[in-house]
């Protein structure tokens, strides 16, 4: 459905190893810096990336956003949430689990990112 997500980053080694880390449980190759000092995770359905703003401003999180990453397992998906708390991620919301709501049973993992983006991990059941 999307073609790219982007966000923002302070920090572009430390928010590119917590991302390596994270996407890298979940099967992704490390991130590919460009001439701009922008770094890609490249897939054959879409890409994610990280820039410092281009405005020259502190990055921030979008307050009432989430991304959400598809993981193929539970097991992946706790992977995903260890991988990102060990890299300089916080845990956020309820510990990763299954959540039961209109679209079915979810298994579910939340972390906010080094510039505090609040981010996902889904694995539907």
């Amino acid at each position: 459905m999307y073609s790219h997500i982007m966000v923002g980053a302070n920090d572009l080694a430390e928010s590119k190893a917590f991302y390596d880390a994270t996407l890298g449980a979940l099967g992704y190759g490390p991130g590919r810096a460009d001439d701009k000092n922008r770094v890609f995770w490249m897939t054959p359905t879409g890409i994610f990336s990280i820039t410092k703003p281009i405005n020259g401003d502190d990055a921030c999180h979008g307050n009432g956003a989430t991304i959400g990453f598809a993981a193929s397992s539970p097991q992946a998906a706790d992977a995903w949430h260890a991988a990102g708390v060990a890299t300089g991620g916080t845990t956020c919301e309820d510990p990763p689990g299954i959540r039961e709501g209109a679209l079915g049973k979810l298994y579910l993992a939340y972390l906010r990112d080094p510039a505090g983006n609040k981010l996902c991990a889904l694995h539907r059941m």
